[in-house]
């Protein structure tokens, strides 16, 4: 009987396995964060979501303040992206309609995207941990006056209805909002809107 070889991998097949396994312990940090909050959340927990030892997850990650820093980078990159996008050429309903495309297909996807949402709002409110209110607040502060701008420019170009594009910006996000807490609620009976309702509350403008 002759002794299993030890498996070699290449130093690019370690640098995929450390990244996946990073990845899948950032989306279970998520999903315990928006469970129990991050105040009351553990390594541990994070790691029994995992799978993991403990003891894994601090060989990738030294605390779960780190977990989280890492979090919110992620975000404050992806907004700062959004917020070039939105402020890119093209028609602004072709713009804001695929951006509401991708929004909808993550938060609908059930890969921890609704709860990331919910993760970056507690921060948001909470300022927990300490920072996570001006670094978010920056950059969606960016994002919204993107927006914003984008909505003038689709009211000037009659794509877009009437109505102060400061609370265009307010509501529209604001549905989108509401759509994430329902599908956390809700999961597979939420009866999810097709992009052009979504979209009325710019295209159509106020009523009354």
């Amino acid at each position: 009987m002759t002794e299993e070889e030890p498996v070699v991998r290449t130093p690019e097949q370690n640098a995929a396995l450390r990244a996946a396994t990073r990845d899948a312990i950032l989306t279970a940090a998520v999903r315990v964060f928006a469970r129990r909050g991050f105040a009351a959340s553990t390594m541990r927990d994070i790691a029994d979501e995992t799978g993991l030892s403990t003891g894994s997850i601090y060989r990738h990650y030294a605390s779960k303040e780190a977990l989280y820093a890492e979090l919110l980078d992620q975000a404050v990159a992806g907004l700062t992206a959004l917020a070039a996008d939105l402020a890119g050429p093209g028609r602004p309903v072709e713009l804001v309609g695929a951006f509401t495309a991708r929004f909808l297909s993550g938060v609908l996807a059930d890969d921890g995207a609704a709860e990331f949402v919910v993760v970056l709002n507690h921060g948001a409110t909470t300022d927990t941990p300490p920072g996570t209110v001006e670094r978010l607040l920056t950059a969606q502060r960016s994002m919204w006056r993107s927006f914003e701008n984008l909505v003038r420019r689709g009211q000037e170009a009659g794509e877009f209805g009437g109505g102060d594009p400061a609370q265009l910006t307010a509501c529209f996000f604001a549905t989108l909002g509401g759509l994430t807490s329902m599908r956390l609620a809700l999961r597979a009976e939420l009866a999810v809107p097709d992009i052009d309702i979504v979209l009325r509350v710019l295209t159509e403008g106020p009523t009354g």
